[in-house]
């Protein structure tokens, strides 16, 4: 379970601005709240999910708790979208596609949590709870990477890799194609030289 005295991920706090004001997030393995409490503080609508029922208890005042063991049960927000999706310190590869589609057009994907070194210095040291290399990047292919970074840090030593990503909209091939300057030509064929 997560100490709700620590302080909320640096990560986190960081790329919080992104995230639409008064938006929706999605604390997923929120433990006892470390994450939830700071953003329902910042002024998000917050909904938190974990396993735990007695850490989710005391969090229920701050917005929507949803107790559901989402390694052994169905996604418990099947078809809900999300202004951002946070998740800390936690691994679940077949949850990875379902938090993209968690997010809502724009939407941020914030995400930390250990990664292959951390076997050489503590827990969590099993290969199914630390990511490789390049995996984080894997799973938000298809989004706007903002931030990535993989490595070592201290306080407490740990081996992360942690991510910052946002859906792209949908725009139609001729909105692209504008975006980039790039002239949109009939079917018919480009525009004759004739004078």
């Amino acid at each position: 379970m997560h100490d709700p005295a620590l302080p909320p991920s640096d990560w986190v706090r960081r790329w919080a601005p992104l995230i639409a004001p008064g938006g929706t997030v999605l604390d997923v393995a929120c433990g006892s709240g470390r994450h939830l409490r700071w953003l329902a503080a910042q002024g998000f609508a917050v909904t938190g999910v974990d396993r735990d029922a007695a850490a989710l208890a005391p969090l229920e005042a701050l917005g929507e708790t949803i107790v559901a063991d989402i390694e052994a049960g169905p996604w418990p927000l099947a078809g809900r979208r999300f202004d951002a999706v946070v998740v800390t310190n936690y691994l679940w590869r077949a949850l990875l596609p379902v938090l993209r589609q968690s997010l809502a057009e724009g939407g941020v994907l914030v995400c930390e949590t250990f990664a292959h070194g951390q076997q050489t210095i503590g827990r969590p040291s099993r290969a199914d709870f630390l990511l490789q290399p390049g995996e984080l990047l894997a799973a938000a292919q298809g989004l706007r990477i903002v931030a990535f970074e993989d490595g070592y840090l201290d306080g407490p030593p740990r081996f992360v890799q942690r991510i910052v990503a946002v859906t792209l909209p949908a725009v139609s091939a001729d909105a692209a194609a504008a975006a980039a300057g790039t002239p949109r030509f009939p079917l018919a064929g480009p525009p004759s030289a004739a004078g």
